[in-house]
């Protein structure tokens, strides 16, 4: 398999003997892949087209291949381990005897993909190639090309405008500008009660709309929106693959003095003996079940099954579809995929994540992954 066009530039950094190979972003949610396989070793000599390496997410598999003759050289890494977009996996010397650099280019300042970023692979190649601080880019919203041009050229933003509403005791903001935020902008009109001011989203311009929210600033202008009044905020950061940038958010929002409430569809369903933390959101024919406890900040997303006595602790995500049988724990900052089921009493740990339709039949420890579609234990 070759190379996707987007991950082309991926090997574009020549050096004057080898050429870096490249761990590409496969998914702007995930700044992570698992190395699942070596195709090649240490010192081999390969071709254009060969395979090195499979990467896996929790959405997808990816053979990493050579595009130009040369000898393996400098190959750290060992299936099993995780990878960081940006990171060099290895070189493609013109000599089986040229020695890559001493200090692995994998850890250099800025160059890796931070945890929480969200980034298009486009924007991380533009970044890379400007030698741009990937740690001053903003985390939260998804990067674009534009954002990292607006980065380069240091152009200057316009004032915030904050909206007279702001003083209502109604009035609430949404943290983010992408997919998940035009979610909780629909999810705040159907329960009722709210005003919303506009959106929050350091990656848009101001006065740009989503939805019919209007864009009133970024992360600076959070104090700013405080003190004008607001007290209510709602976390729309949905965090896929990197439940960091949504926890990073939640910590922005309470820092800066804002509450934010429970928000329920009113097509959901939730028994009256369940608890549900400040922050979390029940979206659309969910349902939560007798005794279950839900922590802060969770995502109880369309159509999701948290049976009787079900605990989620803070930050957990439940994608569409997914169902808990009863007694079953989730960790905090755990991402569970659409249409994962869940056996009764089992407990998933802390920031683990499950893709999309696994059956999960025995306990998942902190930060494990299971692949989408697999089952666990295998």
């Amino acid at each position: 398999m070759t190379l996707w066009p987007q991950y082309k530039g991926c090997y574009k950094n020549p050096m004057s003997e080898a050429t870096p190979v490249i761990v590409p972003l496969l998914n702007p949610n995930e700044t992570e892949a698992r190395l699942v396989a070596l195709h090649k070793k240490e010192g081999q000599e390969v071709k254009a087209g060969d395979l090195i390496a499979t990467l896996e997410t929790t959405k997808s598999t990816f053979e990493l291949t050579a595009e130009s003759n040369g000898y393996l050289r400098g190959l750290h890494s060992k299936a099993g381990e995780m990878l960081k977009a940006g990171e060099t996996l290895c070189y493609l010397a013109s000599s089986k005897d040229w020695k890559p650099p001493k200090e692995k280019a994998t850890k250099s300042p800025g160059t890796v993909v931070p945890d929480g970023l969200r980034i298009t692979q486009p924007a991380l190649l533009l970044a890379q190639k400007e030698e741009l601080d990937l740690t001053e880019l903003p985390v939260g919203p998804i990067i674009t090309e534009a954002q990292v041009r607006k980065a380069l050229g240091k152009s200057k933003q316009e004032s915030w405008a904050i909206p007279a509403e702001a003083i209502q005791p109604a009035a609430i903001i949404v943290y983010g500008g992408g997919g998940h935020g035009k979610a909780v902008l629909d999810l705040l009109r159907a329960s009722g009660g709210y005003i919303v001011i506009g959106v929050v989203d350091d990656g848009r311009e101001l006065g740009e709309f989503v939805l019919d929210a209007k864009v009133i600033g970024g992360e600076d202008a959070l104090l700013a929106i405080r003190e004008a009044g607001c007290k209510l905020a709602m976390n729309a950061v949905g965090g896929i693959g990197a439940m960091s940038s949504r926890i990073q958010v939640g910590e922005k929002l309470q820092h800066a003095g804002f509450e934010s409430p429970v928000i329920i569809h009113p097509s959901a369903i939730v028994e009256p003996s369940a608890k549900i933390g400040s922050g979390t959101q029940v979206f659309p024919h969910a349902y939560v079940g007798s005794e279950a406890v839900v922590g802060t900040h969770c995502i109880i997303n369309s159509g999701a099954i948290v049976s009787h006595d079900c605990l989620l602790e803070d930050y957990a995500n439940l994608a569409p579809g997914s169902i808990l049988a009863g007694g079953v724990r989730v960790g905090m900052g755990t991402l569970i995929g659409m249409g994962v089921t869940i056996n009764l009493g089992v407990r998933v740990g802390t920031k683990a994540r499950i893709g999309n339709g696994a059956t999960i039949k025995a306990d998942v420890p902190d930060e494990g992954i299971v692949r989408a579609g697999a089952g666990w234990p295998n």
